[in-house]
């Protein structure tokens, strides 16, 4: 008879205790840095971040803020998968940031330059993300170059080079680019409907149940195909998978493109909503890549579980936007969302502290049992 695993053993279970061992921590380090600013508004700030749209009394409004938050969270799934995909496969994609850049540019040019219709813009961005991610790849592949250098480097060109491309189609008196419903409303995401379940929300498109489908055919193509096992079998020894008659080059930039073209894919799907417009002389990378990082760990690597932390992550960072500015700065969300996101890169330290103390308890179980 085959011995049940213990619950504390479980993976799932260990990830999901480890992400709200994370989450508990990173509110409770908020919540005392607000004690020290202004301890008199502490409690009902965090309550307040926490909250999100839930401040509103009327339910209209706490439906159409809330699809407000799904429309950002669309792209951060994308970004998590794309830097999970990578990570699965033995590399570390700290380039989703640039390949999310590219995608952004190719998706508007596209649209407000050569006025195609929205798939045709889904398509280019995906492309732009994953001929961004083959390039490190090829690099990783061929000359040996650590994927988080060449990356961090192609973030910076990603980002002046889509500044200039999109200087070609923005608005005349300010840095943004123009904006999509009057310039060309065929880019649109279609919303099917859905906006209309979120109080005439018409932001709300496609893009949130299409990143749901992407994450389950991500966790198909990792756990149940061939091209799967054979990536993170590359990802686990290329020598040994070379050996075995796998193609370990090939594999390397494949990864990186796949992870390229799903970062690229969720700037598409935020920026054909309208939700935003670029800006044309922004000075830093996107955070939604660097988000994903935090998304994928939050989540414990598992395309699913990215779904809730990257949720998760974009609700307590709207959620800032609703703390009383009388009392602390704009940026004192922001600096709670760091906290947390800072900690998701601790969850697998949580893991392993969290199985070495089940190591050592069942170490003197069987002492204690041995003795006897």
């Amino acid at each position: 008879m085959k011995k049940k695993t213990p619950i504390l053993r479980n993976g799932a279970v260990q990830s999901l205790l480890a992400s709200l061992l994370c989450i508990l921590l990173g509110l409770l380090l908020g919540y005392i840095a607000l004690l020290f600013i202004n301890p008199a508004g502490a409690g009902e700030a965090i309550l307040t971040i926490v909250k999100n749209f839930m401040t509103y009394s009327r339910s209209t409004a706490q439906l159409k803020y809330l699809g407000s938050t799904l429309v950002k969270a669309a792209p951060l799934i994308m970004c998590s998968l794309s830097v999970l995909f990578a990570y699965k496969v033995g590399l570390f994609n700290i380039g989703a940031a640039g390949q999310y850049v590219v995608g952004t540019g190719a998706c508007l040019y596209c649209a407000l330059g050569l006025n195609l219709p929205w798939y045709l813009c889904l398509i280019a961005a995906i492309l732009a993300g994953a001929v961004l991610g083959a390039v490190s790849g090829l690099l990783k592949a061929y000359c040996n170059v650590n994927e988080v250098i060449s990356c961090i480097m192609l973030n910076w060109i990603s980002l002046y080079t889509v500044n200039t491309l999109l200087t070609l189609v923005k608005e005349e008196a300010s840095p943004y680019t123009k904006t999509l419903k009057s310039t060309n409303p065929g880019a649109m995401l279609p919303s099917l409907g859905l906006g209309q379940l979120f109080s005439k929300n018409d932001y709300v498109t496609i893009a949130v149940p299409l990143a749901v489908i992407v994450a389950v055919l991500v966790w198909v193509v990792l756990e149940k195909t061939k091209l799967g096992y054979e990536l993170k079998a590359t990802g686990c020894n290329k020598n040994a998978a070379k050996y075995c008659g796998m193609k370990e080059q090939k594999n390397l930039i494949l990864t990186m493109a796949i992870a390229g073209g799903l970062a690229g894919m969720g700037a598409a799907m935020l920026y054909l909503t309208g939700f935003e417009q670029w800006q044309c002389t922004q000075s830093a990378v996107p955070a939604m890549g660097f988000n994903g990082i935090a998304a994928a760990f939050l989540g414990g690597l598992h395309p699913i579980g990215t779904l809730f932390s990257s949720y998760f992550i974009q609700h307590i960072t709207n959620g800032g936007a609703y703390v009383d500015k009388t009392m602390y700065s704009a940026q004192i969300s922001d600096f709670i969302s760091a906290l947390i996101i800072y900690l998701c890169g601790f969850v697998l330290f949580f893991k392993f502290a969290l199985n070495k103390w089940l190591n050592k308890r069942d170490e003197k179980k069987a002492v204690k049992g041995g003795s006897q």
